[in-house]
């Protein structure tokens, strides 16, 4: 039988983003993007419904191309906001299109995928967490991240968004001691 941390039996969709996605290091500056942009939909909602509607929004957002989607018009977002297959928050929208102008106009000489990366030395941190509860909504290296995005013009990446951000693409592995894809208990080959 598989073990996956508690919060991933809910659906077919949960446990393919448990076991394919989440906590699995990636540098890849569309996927970033992508999962960027998810996690600001999630605020508020729960991660089933932005999973629900994840190709939707992959369909709107042109496949989170970074130029097309910087390129986008407030009419693009008045027309996403009559469209009843993605979450329609025009806050959220509009947020995704501004931090893909602040990805296209990158101001920093490293590009986006390393100025990240530093930030944990370029290797994921490891949680060692028994229980769902003891895994923070935030952590002081969140904030740390949300208040520097911020700088950089980022918008709704408050450090709560900003620490699921980090569990989606890698850079935190929050996978419980017990769970199948924690690094301890792969297989190795």
């Amino acid at each position: 039988m598989v073990k996956r941390c508690d919060w991933a039996t809910s659906s077919p969709a949960v446990q393919r983003y448990h076991d394919e996605v989440w906590c699995r290091p990636t540098h890849d500056e569309r996927t970033l993007f992508e999962w960027l942009c998810l996690e600001t939909y999630q605020a508020g909602l729960s991660w089933q419904t932005v999973l629900n509607k994840q190709a939707a929004f992959e369909q709107a957002f042109r496949d989170y191309d970074i130029a097309a989607v910087a390129a986008m018009q407030p009419t693009d977002i008045d027309r996403l906001m009559t469209n009843p297959e993605i979450i329609r928050n025009r806050r959220k929208l509009e947020a995704t299109v501004n931090n893909a102008r602040v990805l296209r106009d990158w101001p920093l000489p490293t590009p986006f995928s390393e100025w990240l990366w530093a930030f944990v030395g370029n290797r994921p941190i490891r949680h060692h967490f028994a229980t769902t509860a003891e895994v923070p909504g935030t952590t002081d290296l969140a904030q740390h991240i949300s208040r520097e995005m911020k700088k950089l013009g980022f918008k709704f990446v408050g450090p709560t968004t900003v620490y699921s951000f980090l569990q989606a693409a890698g850079l935190v592995n929050d996978h419980l001691l017990d769970c199948d894809w924690a690094p301890e208990n792969q297989q190795k080959g």
